[in-house]
């Protein structure tokens, strides 16, 4: 799993982008396609166009980090559809790299057990 901050900002990209990119490749889509600054501390998503590998690009105090999965079964599951960017929280970032589809978290809501019986 990857810890991040409180109220980091969290972009997934909008459509696939080619695996053989390091980190100055991804930095170089990230000016490009989402127009922000890259060394602010944001996560910025990416996939490639088989959804079976995920790389994560942010700044850390003093140089950029690259985490990367690969799922040797099943896909990640993206919107691919929308064909937009778009933002998400760190809990369905956690779904997105286990594998799992993070829109259908509103069906397993947090649990209080607070009260047994």
């Amino acid at each position: 799993m990857l810890r991040l901050p409180e109220g980091t900002r969290i972009y997934v990209a909008a459509r696939a982008v080619d695996f053989r990119k390091a980190i100055n490749g991804l930095v170089a889509v990230v000016v490009e396609q989402f127009e922000c600054p890259v060394n602010d501390g944001t996560v910025y998503v990416f996939y490639n166009r088989s959804c079976n590998r995920v790389k994560c690009l942010f700044w850390d105090k003093n140089g950029f980090v690259l985490y990367q999965k690969r799922l040797e079964r099943g896909r990640f599951k993206f919107s691919t559809l929308d064909r937009t960017d778009y933002v998400i929280t760190q809990p369905q970032l956690d779904w997105l790299i286990a594998g799992l589809d993070f829109k259908l978290m509103h069906e397993f809501p947090e649990l209080d057990f607070t009260h047994y019986f």
